[in-house]
C-alpha cells in the first residue's frame, strides 16, 4: 500500500505548498489594506479577515466547490483546495505580519524619514529586515498546521494522503495498516518541516548584544 500512500502524500505536499504561497500573498494584501489611507479599503480588509477566521474551513470548501457551481463558477477539486487553504490561512498570516511589523519601534521609521529615505525604501531596508525574525516562528506554525489541514480536502474529492488511506481501508477492510502508516508519514514530514523552520529561525535571528 506504500506506493498509493506516497501518491497521496505528493498531493498533500502540492496542496500545502500551493496554499501556503497563496496565503503569504493574501496575508500581505490584507495587512497592506488595513494600513491603507482609504477607509473603505481598511474596512473591507478587516471584514474579510474577521469573516474568514469566524467560519470553518470545511464550510468554505463546500461552498466554493459545490454552491458556486449553481452560479456558473466551476473550479477543479485541487484548485478549490489550494484556493480555500490560501484564502483561509492568509487571514491568520495577516495577524502574524501585523504583530511582527508592529514590534518594530516607531523611532526606526522616524529615523529613516529624517535620513531622507522614501516610504518604499524604509519598508525594504528598515522595517522588513527587523520584522522578519519574529515573523518566522508563527509562519512556521501556520505551514505545519496547513499541512495537517489538507485531509479536509477529501470532502471535495481530492485524494491526498488521508484520502488514499481511506480508499485503501474501504477497499481492503483493513484499517490499522493504512491509517497507522499515514499517521507516521504525516508525523515524519511534520518533524522535517519543524526542523527546517527552526534552522531558518536561527539563521535570521538578530544577534544578541
Amino acid at each position: 500500500i506504500l506506493p498509493e500512500l506516497m501518491q497521496g502524500l505528493w498531493v498533500t505536499v502540492v496542496a500545502t505548498i500551493g496554499g501556503f504561497v497563496l496565503a503569504l500573498i493574501v496575508g500581505a494584501i490584507i495587512e497592506a489594506g488595513r494600513r491603507a489611507s482609504v477607509r473603505i479599503v481598511r474596512l473591507l480588509c478587516h471584514g474579510y479577515a474577521a469573516f474568514v477566521r469566524c467560519t470553518p474551513l470545511l464550510v468554505q470548501l463546500y461552498f466554493v466547490f459545490y454552491v458556486l457551481r449553481a452560479f456558473g463558477m466551476r473550479f477543479g477539486a485541487m484548485t478549490t483546495g489550494i484556493l480555500c487553504l490560501g484564502l483561509h490561512i492568509g487571514a491568520y498570516i495577516a495577524e502574524a505580519y501585523r504583530g511582527a511589523i508592529g514590534a518594530v519601534p516607531e523611532g526606526q521609521r522616524d529615523a529613516a524619514k529624517s535620513l531622507g529615505l522614501s516610504r518604499r525604501a524604509t519598508w525594504i531596508t528598515v522595517v522588513l529586515p527587523q520584522a522578519m525574525p519574529p515573523m518566522l516562528p508563527p509562519l512556521g506554525n501556520f505551514l505545519i498546521g496547513l499541512f495537517k489541514e489538507t485531509p479536509l480536502l477529501a470532502a471535495i474529492t481530492v485524494i491526498d494522503l488521508f484520502g488514499a488511506a481511506n480508499a485503501i481501508a474501504g477497499r481492503t477492510f483493513k484499517y490499522n495498516e493504512p491509517y497507522t502508516l499515514a499517521a507516521l508519514i504525516l508525523l515524519a514530514v511534520s518533524l522535517v518541516a519543524a526542523h527546517g523552520v527552526r534552522r531558518l529561525e536561527r539563521r535570521f535571528s538578530r544577534p544578541t548584544r
